[in-house]
């Protein structure tokens, strides 16, 4: 990710009231704008990714108060960072006008090499640090695999459950819905994973 000069670190305010000028998506960092990795174009397989993801959710989750919510939206892990997950759900009010969640119970990456040590080093231990958050997913591009780490209410403990294979299932118990990973694929010439392949991580 690249980033934009700033004198000093800037406020939440700051960073939003700047961001909404902008053509590009940028997450904050310690205070500094950063600007998101989508924004150097994805790949049509991770794009799909995605739309099948929030999709789904959205479909689950109707009539709930939680909502699926894009990139577009962002996730407040720090009194100076700002993420933005390539999706989440948010299950506190929406305000019409606001730029983060309220309540993020769940959230997804989807892997590439660029990004993945980000993803599964900083951010990761950013995300797990957040008291309403019970589901981080990251999901591969190009094999059936996928990390699902998980607690339950009021526990602190996180657990990780490595996912393979198509008919694999990511359990969103807080949220009481579940997404096989046929439907995160769905419509993807998606390759099945082989014994001979390590779980998704830093490689």
């Amino acid at each position: 990710m690249s980033s934009v000069q700033s004198p000093r670190p800037w406020t939440l305010d700051e960073f939003f009231a700047w961001q909404e000028r902008q053509s590009e998506r940028y997450e904050l960092v310690d205070g500094f704008p950063r600007r998101h990795r989508m924004m150097a174009g994805a790949g049509n397989r991770h794009d799909d990714i995605v739309v099948n993801i929030i999709g789904d959710l959205k479909a689950k989750l109707r009539g709930t108060p939680c909502r699926p919510f894009t990139a577009d939206g962002s996730v407040k892990t720090g009194s100076d960072r700002i993420r933005r997950p390539d999706v989440g759900v948010d299950c506190g009010k929406r305000e019409p006008r606001g730029h983060h969640a309220a309540i993020p119970v769940v959230v997804f990456e989807v892997l590439s090499p660029s990004t993945r040590s980000s993803d599964l080093l900083v951010k990761d231990a950013e995300y797990r640090k957040l008291p309403s958050l019970r589901h981080i997913v990251y999901v591969e591009q190009d094999v059936a695999e996928a990390l699902h780490w998980w607690r339950r209410t009021g526990d602190e403990e996180w657990e990780l459950t490595a996912l393979a294979g198509l008919e694999a299932v990511v359990d969103l118990a807080a949220i009481e819905a579940a997404l096989t990973l046929r439907d995160v694929y769905d419509g993807l010439d998606i390759a099945e994973p082989s014994s001979k392949l390590p779980p998704p991580g830093p490689r």
